[in-house]
C-alpha cells in the first residue's frame, strides 16, 4: 500500500522477455500570457518529428503547466502476457484467481522502470489522479492486483516509462510543427489496434500530413 509500481533494470528486461510481442500554436517569445494547458488532450507526432522515441506516437497528456509537461504514449505495445506472470515479475503475490492477459505499453523514454496505469476514472485508488472525465492515472501496484482479480477499472492501459518536457520545451516543439494537439476520446485512448491510432487520430481531425 502507498508504493508505486517500480521495476529494476533486470526486471524490465525480464518483462520484455516474458511478455511476447503481440501476432496551437504555442505562445510567441513576445507574448507573456500563458498558453492554455493541454492536459487531458492528445499530442500527435507529425512526420516532421523523427526522434525514434516519439516517431508516429500518440501521447495522452497528464500534466502541462509552468513546471513542465508529462504524458503517456498510448500506441506502442511492448508485449502481452498472463496477468499472473506480470504480478510475479513485479514481485507481487499472484492472486490464485488472477486471470486474463495484460499488455505492457511503452509509455515514454523517461524512467522506464516506473509503471503507470492509465484508466477510466470510475476506479479510484489511494494515489489515483483524475485527469479528465475520460481518464485517470494510478501508479500503486494495487491496481494491477485488482485488474488481475477482475475488480479493476472498465478500461485500462499499463505502461512503463513516460514522456516528459521541461518548462516551455513542449510549447517550442509544437510551435516548430513537430506535434499537433487534438481532443481525446475513449477509443483513441484505450481502443485497439494500437498500431493504427496515429493515422486514426490524424484522420479523425481531417489532418492531411
Amino acid at each position: 500500500m502507498g508504493t508505486s509500481i517500480q521495476i529494476g533494470g533486470a526486471g524490465v528486461l525480464a518483462l520484455l522477455w516474458l511478455f511476447t510481442p503481440p501476432t496551437q500554436a504555442a505562445r510567441t517569445q513576445g507574448d507573456l500570457s500563458p498558453a492554455p494547458s493541454i492536459a487531458g488532450h492528445l499530442l500527435v507526432a507529425t512526420p516532421k518529428l523523427e526522434d525514434p522515441n516519439f516517431r508516429h506516437t500518440v501521447i495522452y497528456m497528464i500534466q502541462d503547466d509552468s513546471t513542465g509537461a508529462m504524458g503517456l504514449v498510448v500506441n506502442r505495445v511492448l508485449g502481452k502476457g498472463p496477468a499472473a506472470d506480470l504480478l510475479k515479475g513485479l514481485g507481487l503475490d499472484a492472486n490464485p484467481k488472477a486471470s486474463g492477459e495484460i499488455e505492457v505499453h511503452y509509455g515514454g523514454p523517461v524512467e522506464r522502470g516506473q509503471g503507470f496505469v492509465l484508466h477510466s476514472p470510475e476506479y479510484r485508488g489511494e494515489d489515483t489522479r483524475v485527469v479528465s472525465d475520460l481518464a485517470a492515472l494510478t501508479s500503486s501496484p494495487d491496481i494491477l492486483e485488482d485488474l488481475a482479480a477482475g475488480k479493476g477499472p472498465r478500461r485500462s492501459l499499463f505502461a512503463l516509462g513516460y514522456a516528459g518536457w521541461a518548462p516551455d520545451q513542449l510549447a517550442a516543439e509544437i510551435a516548430a510543427g513537430e506535434w499537433v494537439v487534438i481532443d481525446a476520446d475513449e477509443d483513441l485512448l484505450f481502443g485497439a489496434p494500437e498500431d493504427s491510432k496515429w493515422q486514426r487520430a490524424l484522420n479523425r481531425e481531417g489532418i492531411d500530413l
